[in-house]
């Protein structure tokens, strides 16, 4: 998702401050920004900071009809392609849930008819009240995305539930959005990153992946409606909502997926797993001796996508496939070898593929023609492989 009018709806928590640089982080996205603010957001961070770095006027309190020409916060609804409450206080919410606009930022998100995503900030006792809770649950009945606030340290000086989340969660959160929830009820397990293979305590066999297709891949299936599992040796901001499981190795990821597959309708295999790992692993820091080279005997490790396509019973396996050569020839083999259901095929190489915020890939099935996807976002291109997953697991029911 790139170019849109986005319209970030600003209330009255400590969590303001922080919006100048959400702000930043869209516009450099390539979006346009328009802020909104209720008149206790400005006792957190100041109108001037927000019409400055957004280079847009900010609608306040009082701004009605300070143009004769346009209701403002009419004119501010209709230029907005999504809007964004954040932080969104526990009263803000409360407002919301039952359609009180008592302030200009209030009544342009009632004007508003397109997609609204909502990023709770409060106190953990008032994120965990009954009332609060249900206020939240009707918000999502009506159709608005929430995105659940993050354990961590709060305002009051301890640790709990209702920090908002970091602003590249919530930047993840946005470029992730999805219009329908079409895995709803759905259980998806995906592996990310680039294994490691220890050498020695300081030292391992890896590779370049940064695990950013498998996190893309995490985001849109949450914001889909999908329970969602990401095992991963990465680090890269996932939604709250994603169940996040930390591995290293080929063989703690293969354990980690295993406790998880039997439940799943999909297993999707982004991460680049290690073939092969040192047959013997140092206790200490191998130590140079004088020129002599050191050679290592690797053994090879389980292939985890060939042992669950061969698995499976229920589930879809979606595999991928790196190559820097013959693509599609070599990717062909693989989808018949692993048993895979769906395979994603993408060239790698310098500046291509592994740590990059685009790619191009071209998805394979067994029984269809293989179908390119041109080069895009890895959130885009994630939604399209997930596009195709649905209804394969609609048809392994």
């Amino acid at each position: 998702m790139t170019g849109k009018q986005i319209g970030l709806f600003v209330t009255g928590g400590i969590a303001a401050y922080k919006v100048p640089l959400l702000v930043r982080a869209l516009i450099r996205r390539g979006h346009s920004v328009r802020v909104a603010m209720t008149h206790a957001a400005t006792r957190f961070v100041t109108p001037e900071t927000l019409a400055t770095v957004s280079k847009q006027p900010v609608l306040m309190a009082n701004d009605a009809f300070a143009d004769a020409s346009h209701v403002a916060h009419v004119e501010f609804a209709n230029s907005l392609d999504m809007a964004v409450v954040v932080p969104a206080t526990a009263n803000t919410i409360a407002k919301m849930a039952v359609g009180i606009a008592d302030n200009e930022a209030l009544s342009a998100l009632l004007a508003f008819a397109g997609p609204k995503l909502v990023v709770p900030a409060m106190n953990d006792h008032m994120w965990e009240n009954a009332q609060t809770q249900a206020n939240v649950h009707h918000l999502q009945e009506l159709g608005m995305a929430v995105l659940p606030p993050a354990t961590g340290f709060l305002a009051e000086g301890y640790a709990g539930v209702g920090r908002m989340p970091d602003l590249s969660v919530i930047e993840a959160f946005i470029q992730s959005y999805q219009p329908t929830p079409f895995l709803a009820g759905k259980k998806i397990l995906i592996s990310s990153g680039g294994t490691k293979e220890r050498i020695d305590p300081v030292r391992y066999i890896g590779n370049d992946s940064s695990g950013k297709m498998g996190a893309a891949l995490a985001n849109v299936a949450a914001a889909a409606g999908a329970e969602v599992t990401l095992v991963t040796t990465a680090t890269q901001p996932v939604l709250t909502q994603v169940q996040v499981v930390p591995v290293s190795s080929a063989r703690e990821m293969g354990a980690a997926l295993t406790a998880h597959f039997a439940q799943t309708d999909a297993l999707i295999m982004a991460a680049a797993v290690a073939d092969f790992r040192p047959d013997q692993v140092a206790a200490n820091k191998i130590k140079k001796q004088g020129d002599a080279a050191l050679t290592l005997q690797l053994a090879q490790n389980p292939d985890l996508l060939a042992g669950f396509g061969a698995a499976k019973t229920h589930q879809v396996v979606v595999g991928f496939a790196a190559e820097t050569t013959a693509l599609l020839a070599n990717a062909t083999a693989k989808l018949a070898r692993k048993h895979a259901d769906l395979l994603v095929a993408n060239q790698v190489g310098v500046h291509q593929g592994f740590n990059q915020e685009t790619d191009a890939v071209t998805l394979l099935w067994p029984d269809r023609a293989p179908r390119p996807i041109a080069e895009a976002s890895k959130t885009e291109i994630a939604a399209e492989i997930l596009a195709e997953v649905a209804p394969l697991i609609e048809r392994h029911k």
